[in-house]
């Protein structure tokens, strides 16, 4: 039976192997800076920072 971690990285593996084929490797930064952005909204929620992050969108 599969973990829920194996559809994580076969997500992350069908994602780059399809870079890989189709030559989009301008999707890299893309993908790398949503990843960033939501992670720095997922963390700095319920702080004293999120006033700061808000008035940046």
């Amino acid at each position: 039976m599969n973990s829920p971690n194996d559809s994580k990285f076969s997500i992350l593996s069908e994602f780059w192997g399809f870079m890989k084929e189709r030559k989009k490797w301008w999707l890299g930064p893309i993908v790398f800076m949503m990843l960033l952005l939501s992670l720095l909204i997922v963390l700095s929620q319920g702080s004293a920072v999120a006033p700061f992050i808000y008035t940046l969108f």
